[in-house]
């Protein structure tokens, strides 16, 4: 085997960047890490979400504390501010997003058994309250991360790659 050098990478990178973007949102709804925020950016870089949807409290660019994380992805990928994540989640429905909430709930099924349909939006809540219920009309499904240890929940970055993964794979199965 042989890795390939930072060169190598950086050439690869270039040519897989002029894919088009998959018809997959996400919304972060009062996330208070602006650390989080950088990391949601720079995974939804490397997924190929179409833009980021910044509301509530959730912090947004420019600010140091996303830069560090994001790595310049903040610079990349599409992203809005709006005050009030219902405005947003209301507009999506009308141009026929399925919304997807990451969050346990009597309706989740594990992200895995989930076949996201196009287009679609992934709703992330707040680190310790998770979405917020004035959200949960607009909801088409619920999906979640089983937790078997003593912790009930994943950070909201890590939960967020695995399961934005699992849905770019998805969507990418069905050739979209």
């Amino acid at each position: 085997m042989r890795k390939f050098t930072h060169h190598e990478i950086v050439q690869r990178q270039s040519q897989k960047m002029r894919e088009r973007r998959l018809p997959f949102c996400v919304l972060l709804n009062n996330i208070r890490s602006l650390h989080n925020v950088g990391a949601i950016f720079r995974t939804a870089d490397g997924v190929g979400i179409e833009k980021i949807w910044l509301c509530g409290i959730t912090g947004y660019p420019p600010r140091s504390e996303i830069t560090k994380t994001a790595l310049g992805a903040e610079k990349r990928i599409p992203w809005e501010y709006k005050k009030e994540a219902t405005t947003v989640l209301a507009q999506l429905k009308k141009a026929n997003y399925q919304i997807i909430f990451l969050e346990q709930m009597e309706e989740s099924i594990p992200y895995q058994k989930f076949r996201p349909k196009v287009p679609c939006c992934l709703v992330m809540g707040n680190e310790i309250t998770g979405v917020e219920e004035k959200l949960l009309p607009f909801g088409d499904a619920a999906i979640e991360i089983e937790m078997v240890g003593i912790k009930n929940s994943l950070n909201v970055a890590v939960a967020f790659g695995i399961v934005a993964y699992h849905i770019r794979n998805s969507l990418r199965r069905a050739r979209v």
